[in-house]
């Protein structure tokens, strides 16, 4: 069973909006924390935004903060990444992630239990 299945990916052009969507497997979803990382052509990946499955702490990378949101929706092992004003440079593919920490969770992509396939963002102007 694919612990992590991401969608609602595609091409917008600047200042528009998508909203992606990781539908969790059960033993993904009893992990603490869940969310997004992104990687754009020829780059590293790198953190977009997290949640904690108990929904009270999150995460946002500068780059993002003010323009996505992050949720959860618990009955349907959900998180959602609301993306508004998009930019070109967020273009990349889009990674759902769940992984357990004991203290904050950690910026770059090592220690993540789960991964997604991904889903491609592209944004033009």
């Amino acid at each position: 069973q694919v612990p992590l299945v991401e969608s609602g990916g595609g091409s917008v052009q600047g200042g528009g909006s998508l909203r992606l969507s990781c539908v969790a497997s059960r033993s993904s979803y009893r992990t603490n924390w869940m969310g997004w990382f992104r990687q754009p052509p020829g780059r590293e990946r790198e953190r977009v935004a997290l949640i904690s499955t108990a929904g009270d702490s999150t995460y946002y990378s500068d780059s993002v903060k003010g323009r996505f949101t992050i949720s959860q929706d618990n009955a349907k092992s959900t998180v959602y990444l609301q993306m508004n004003s998009l930019k070109p440079e967020d273009t990349a593919m889009y990674y759902c992630v769940a992984g357990n920490f004991f203290g904050p969770p950690p910026l770059g992509p090592d220690g993540y239990k789960s991964w997604g396939r991904g889903t491609q963002v592209t944004v033009s102007s």
